[in-house]
């Protein structure tokens, strides 16, 4: 009996001293500008480490190796045909880009970069700026099967342009939450953009980080369509409610090019979120659901049970309809 009650105390002394430790535990609160957004990283210390330093590294890094608009990037000095030994990031990006290509049969293609630069969405957004001899020239370049990545080398087009947009920003989140975890942190939320990335729980709300999903509003206002909680997943949205075109028939053409074709693409879908193993998959596979549309991409995800995915389109009188598919999360 004895024994039973000493048992029976030090089980009490070891949950209270869990209780106060995870008491103990911080909130640490990050947020700054990166990738033409911004960021907000938390994450509960035991030590109250704050990580800024490190991530300021990382992302710089990052820009450094995949980064259009830096001048003096691997991949940009890639595009001008310069000789360049490229990064294990890169690396990792190209090799999930050509796995994304493959399946989608070349939707999700980051050739085709120099024909969105050429689109110039900018803030003339009730004309097309771009004439058929352009985009004529511009698509005999465009083809990720094109180029081949090998060991030490790449085999490709003198004029190949690369530009992983598309799918870097996801990437970027991913070696951010990959560090956390090394470093021992197992509760955390990872977010660029609206894009994130989440593990663990919310310490002080015991559950799932609650993450919003941005109602399609065209005047740039912020309210959410969807609310749910994220745990040990990464989540993406593409969308075109703010960057598109009309036609003369009032047709509005999304920022994402048509890689058959080499023209913005026609739709009805202003909003698609995916939720996937990691957010450089979610990332990339949004991109390529916004384009596929919605009949194309209930087809695709019934042999892709690990991706999740909401969308959001106008109906045939431009009412707004929500579809949730491959169970994705509630609230």
């Amino acid at each position: 009996m004895k024994k039973l009650i000493v048992l029976f105390l030090m089980a009490l002394v070891c949950a209270s001293c869990k209780k106060e430790k995870q008491q103990q535990v911080e909130l640490i609160k990050l947020t700054g500008p990166i990738f033409g957004t911004g960021f907000n990283i938390q994450y509960y210390s035991e030590d109250d480490i704050n990580y800024q330093k490190q991530f300021d590294s990382l992302f710089n890094v990052i820009n450094i190796s995949m980064s259009t608009y830096i001048s003096d990037s691997d991949i940009s000095k890639f595009n001008r045909n310069e000789a360049v030994e490229v990064d294990e990031h890169f690396r990792t990006v190209f090799k999930t880009s050509k796995k994304i290509f493959k399946e989608t049969k070349g939707i999700f293609d980051p050739t085709i970069g120099n024909v969105v630069n050429a689109w110039n969405f900018g803030p003339d957004k009730d004309k097309f700026l771009t004439d058929s001899t352009t985009i004529s020239s511009l698509m005999e370049n465009v083809g990720f099967d094109k180029i081949i990545m090998l060991e030490n080398k790449f085999i490709r087009p003198d004029h190949a342009y690369l530009d992983f947009n598309a799918i870097a920003k996801g990437y970027g989140i991913d070696v951010i939450a990959n560090f956390l975890e090394s470093m021992g942190v197992r509760h955390y939320l990872v977010d660029i953009g609206g894009d994130m990335r989440t593990s663990g729980k919310n310490i002080e709300k015991n559950k799932g980080w609650t993450v919003g999903i941005d109602d399609p509003n065209f005047d740039g206002s912020v309210s959410y369509s969807k609310v749910i909680t994220l745990s040990n997943k990464g989540m993406a949205t593409s969308g075109t409610y703010r960057k598109f075109k009309t036609d003369n028939n009032g047709d509005r053409y999304a920022h994402i090019i048509d890689t058959k074709t080499g023209y913005p693409t026609k739709t009805n879908v202003l909003s698609v979120s995916v939720i996937a193993p990691t957010c450089m998959l979610a990332d990339g596979y949004a991109t390529a659901f916004q384009a596929m549309g919605v009949k194309e991409t209930t087809q695709f995800l019934k042999t892709h049970p690990e991706l999740k995915v909401y969308f959001i389109y106008e109906g045939d009188n431009k009412n707004l309809i929500v579809l949730s598919l491959n169970n994705f999360p509630q609230l």
